[in-house]
């Protein structure tokens, strides 16, 4: 597959210029370059694609930059980013549509490979796949700034530099940068992904309307850091339990993302207690209630964890980690705060 994609890439440089005509119709040459706004053919000049040079290597034909976002690629990534594919058959697809090869050299593409539909678990999985850690991105930034100075969070969490979005399927496809957030069942299995839009500064959340949204088979499944035996603290944002990992790392967390999906969360058979990190409103007093007398019914013990604000991220950003880890240890159950609150666990927040 890699030597097919690396083909097409040669391909589509011999002859860069139409390339950029087309997919890049907002830009103009300059020189040996083409240049224009952005990969999504938006207006500027801040992407330069080389239209000539060798075939591979430092200044090769086809390859762009942005010198505004620092990224880069070939001209596949312009067939995918202007044309909003994810999957890359599509974008094989397209680009031998646009180079006018034969039919009989679509067999070279993974034959049972198809489209994923919109908002599915297996998109979902493309989109966790597509993605990358989350040290020194703007994911990482955006924790730090909501106090979650150490991030534990268990692999469940990935950065995509420019994540789609939509107001709404009559408005056309912006691009932000997001945080990823896996969503999994007992398994381990993919479900669902959760995006946060954030803005590109990584002070906070990107300026659009619904900057956070899942997709996926969400009911009963949930972003999880760590993993849960006997004991688990449950919440609904992902922030939230972040904040109680930031204060005690070796407790496994789930975050259900909403109160509705909190109060549905399937219990692991092997649980015996379960903290509830409640939101301190009337939906998050719901779930709480909900949630404790599904867990009881289970033979499962429900202690309700309590923050001094909204949400224990914002008892994080008022008070530290120090306090949180404090405050917390006062409602744990005596065993669970030797095992999670000793002095060797809270030197690691």
């Amino acid at each position: 597959m890699a030597l097919f994609a690396a083909d097409l890439a040669r391909r589509l440089a011999r002859d860069a210029e139409a390339v950029c005509r087309h997919y890049l119709s907002n830009g103009r040459r300059q020189g040996r370059y083409w240049l224009v706004g952005d990969v999504h053919n938006m207006p500027g000049r801040s992407m330069f694609v080389r239209l000539s040079g060798p075939e591979s290597g430092p200044g090769a034909a086809g390859h762009w930059t942005d010198a505004a976002s620092a990224e880069y690629g070939d001209l596949l990534d312009v067939i995918r980013e202007s044309c909003g594919l994810v999957d890359f058959r599509d974008v094989a697809e397209e680009a031998r549509r646009f180079l006018g090869l034969p039919k009989s050299e679509r067999r070279l593409v993974s034959p049972g490979t198809k489209p994923a539909p919109r908002g599915s678990p297996e998109s979902a999985r493309r989109l966790y796949a597509m993605s990358r850690p989350i040290a020194g991105t703007l994911a990482e930034a955006y924790l730090h700034a909501r106090g979650i100075v150490t991030v534990h969070d268990g692999g469940a969490l990935r950065f995509h530099p420019r994540c789609y979005y939509r107001p709404d399927e009559h408005a056309p496809i912006e691009a932000w940068p997001a945080m990823i957030a896996c969503i999994t069942d007992f398994d381990g299995r993919i479900t669902g992904v959760h995006r946060t839009w954030l803005d590109r500064s990584g002070r906070g959340k990107a300026p659009i309307d619904t900057p956070r949204r899942a997709m996926g088979e969400l009911l009963g499944n949930a972003v999880r850091f760590g993993t849960a035996d006997d004991v688990l603290a449950a919440g609904e944002g992902i922030e939230t339990m972040l904040s109680m990992r930031f204060a005690l790392p070796t407790m496994p967390a789930a975050a259900a993302l909403s109160a509705n999906h909190l109060a549905a969360l399937l219990l692991p058979s092997t649980l015996r207690r379960l903290y509830i990190a409640r939101d301190a409103d009337a939906a998050g007093d719901r779930a709480t209630v909900t949630l404790s007398t599904r867990a009881q019914e289970a033979g499962i013990e429900a202690i309700s964890l309590s923050p001094k604000f909204g949400d224990f991220n914002d008892d994080l950003r008022a008070f530290g980690v120090d306090e949180l880890r404090a405050v917390l240890r006062h409602q744990l159950a005596p065993q669970d705060a030797q095992h999670f609150c000793d002095s060797k666990m809270a030197g690691m927040g």
